[in-house]
């Protein structure tokens, strides 16, 4: 099971792409990618919490502010992954939101909750996959 954690160097801003590339596990059950404002301290805001579930093929995006989780999001057009598989995920950082590509196709969005957004200064990785490489 990965485990990444990675600074965002001055904190999420509008124009950054964050690139990650891996491949899933032969018998995933999840793996979540989460934005952070502070890795060390788990009571901080998280900008964004994509939880990726095989079982339930759902990909859930919600975000902790002030202690909180918020209203989760579950829509996405299809389910992206499967066993075994290389992808590709780019979060695209808008001013009003943070757009998610798989492999080159909008998968979802999350309109941001976490204010000023240079708050958000960890990446971090976990769960049932193999990462070749965080941009």
């Amino acid at each position: 099971v990965e485990r990444y954690v990675g600074e965002i160097k001055g904190g999420l801003r509008p124009a950054m792409k964050i690139t990650i590339i891996g491949v899933i596990c032969s018998n995933p059950k999840s793996f979540a990618v989460t934005l952070l404002c502070d890795p060390l301290d788990a009571s901080k805001d998280i900008g964004l919490l994509l939880a990726v579930n095989f079982s339930e093929k759902s990909i859930t995006r919600n975000a902790l502010i002030a202690g909180k989780w918020g209203r989760e999001e579950k829509t996405i057009p299809y389910f992206p992954f499967t066993a075994g598989d290389t992808f590709k995920m780019e979060l695209l950082c808008e001013h009003q939101q943070i757009r998610v590509l798989l492999d080159g196709r909008q998968l979802c969005y999350f309109t941001h909750r976490v204010h000023p957004l240079n708050l958000v200064t960890a990446l971090q990785i976990s769960g049932d996959i193999k990462l070749t490489k965080v941009a």
